[in-house]
């Protein structure tokens, strides 16, 4: 018998707060001993963690059906194996349970999956400090100022807001960003041509199965980027190509007529640094004239240049060929999971049909809340506060390499979150560094983590956004450390 424990306290469920849902099955064992063994199998399974709280014997004998008498002398039994715990005036409790010592984990517990290139996800190393590219420093995160956003836009917020919605997305949002996008990066469009999608991999796998069920059967992207982008191309059914990168960004003129979308990073390429030169912008705009191809702009790092005035989004030569993808998660934080495209009115209808087959809408109250971020002038702010910092950062990163490595190269610095670090011809592989740096403490990946040919001369990406104040100095010190080691 499976049944559930619902009695009318409330509280935490895995802390003691008061009785709560509890699911047991006494697989047909309507006795004492079934009542133990169903209790045993949730605690050892960790369905019940250490101080739960469970529900009192007269209202779990109600839901189970059995006698209080018999819930009461489970419970006392338990407590005496040291299953549970109980205190006059505190209930009935699960017990701490000792700790697995880390030999028997490892002989019991499958190994972790370790962090390849697809996941880019560093804090999955379980190292100390972490340097690399694609997240800003979440410790930065504007907490004081998104709860007076989102308590504005809640209190504005009408009752339908709360149900199923456009799958574009909030009218407010899109109403907002495309203020936002038309006032900084130039994007040409309108509310009702923007997309709000859980992240900008999602955006591209929209627009990827929008295109293959138009028929597009090949779509090419940049050979070094985030790996997952040839991943979802290739789910959606199409033949993944890969482009060439050199110091004017993609190798536009490889595209042939066959191919039907282009991945880009025009502002600046991820993770090379370098910015789409004038000459190919304009070249990669006439190929999608002549060829009906259309350009997924990915506008990685748009809002955090240093050095130059920001050149306008290439979505402003084109609106009617480029795609324009934009995303919270460098300027904010990736937990947001919101991204927007800005979608030609001709593929507008395919792209939100495969929204909603998606997940129908992405999370309302966080549009809401950054409409609102938006509209205040709020995000304004804290972009601005965020590109003096992640300046001074870039800096720093410059001036330590300077004196403790001076014969690395460092590039692909005029904006971002990252730096391209050449290793000198001495030190070696960077897969040599990158293991000398792990054993210091320091998660740092090499260029090949992004798809780079061993051909190129090794590098190291060092991602500056990530670490916390109190961290990154520290991290750089490692990273000083690895660099001479391999000298």
């Amino acid at each position: 018998m499976t049944t559930w424990a619902n009695p009318s306290g409330s509280g935490t469920p895995t802390r003691g707060g008061g009785d709560y849902d509890l699911l047991l099955d006494l697989a047909g064992q309507r006795t004492r001993a079934g009542l133990e063994e169903a209790l045993r199998a949730a605690v050892r399974d960790g369905r019940l963690a250490p101080g739960t709280r469970l529900p009192s014997s007269r209202v779990l004998a109600r839901d189970l059906g059995l006698a209080r008498n018999t819930v009461a002398d489970a419970y006392g039994q338990l407590v005496a194996e040291g299953w549970l715990t109980a205190r006059q005036g505190s209930g009935t409790t699960v017990a701490p349970r000792p700790a697995v010592p880390a030999h028997r984990t490892a002989q019991h517990t499958p190994e972790a999956p370790r962090c390849g290139p697809a996941e880019l996800a560093p804090h999955h190393s379980g190292l100390p400090y972490v340097l690399w590219p694609g997240s800003p420093d979440l410790g930065s995160f504007p907490r004081t100022g998104w709860l007076r956003a989102a308590r504005r836009a809640l209190t504005a917020a009408p009752n339908e807001a709360f149900g199923y919605a456009d799958p574009r997305g909030r009218p407010e949002l899109r109403a907002a960003l495309a203020d936002y996008l038309a006032r900084v990066r130039g994007v040409r469009t309108d509310p009702e041509h923007l997309v709000v999608c859980t992240g900008y991999t999602q955006g591209v796998g929209l627009l990827a199965r929008a295109l293959h069920a138009r028929g597009a059967r090949r779509a090419a992207y940049e050979s070094v980027g985030l790996p997952d982008v040839p991943t979802v191309l290739r789910a959606a059914g199409l033949d993944a190509r890969p482009l060439p990168v050199d110091a004017d960004g993609a190798r536009v003129a490889e595209l042939g007529g066959d191919v039907a979308a282009v991945l880009l990073t025009p502002a600046h390429q991820f993770p090379l640094g370098v910015s789409l030169s004038p000459a190919r912008r304009t070249a990669v705009v006439a190929w999608a004239r002549s060829t009906g191809g259309i350009v997924l702009e990915d506008d990685y790092d748009g809002e955090f240049r240093y050095d130059r005035q920001p050149v306008a989004a290439l979505q402003a030569l084109a609106p009617d060929h480029v795609v324009y993808a934009g995303t919270a998660s460098k300027s904010l934080a990736p937990a947001l999971r919101l991204a927007w495209l800005a979608v030609p009115p001709h593929l507008l209808d395919a792209v939100v049909r495969e929204k909603r087959i998606a997940d129908h809408q992405s999370a309302v109250l966080d549009q809401l809340t950054l409409a609102e971020f938006l509209r205040s002038g709020a995000y304004d702010r804290h972009v601005r506060r965020m590109r003096s910092r992640y300046r001074a950062r870039r800096d720093r990163v410059v001036e330590v390499l300077r004196g403790c490595a001076p014969g690395v190269a460092v590039s692909g610095i005029a904006a971002g979150l990252h730096a391209v670090v050449e290793l000198p011809a001495d030190a070696g592989p960077a897969d040599a560094v990158v293991g000398r740096a792990h054993r210091l403490g320091l998660s740092v990946p090499g260029l090949t983590a992004f798809g780079a040919s061993p051909t190129r001369p090794p590098a190291l990406v060092v991602g500056y956004g990530t670490p916390p104040d109190h961290a990154f100095t520290h991290a750089l010190s490692l990273l000083c450390t690895a660099l001479r080691d391999a000298s």
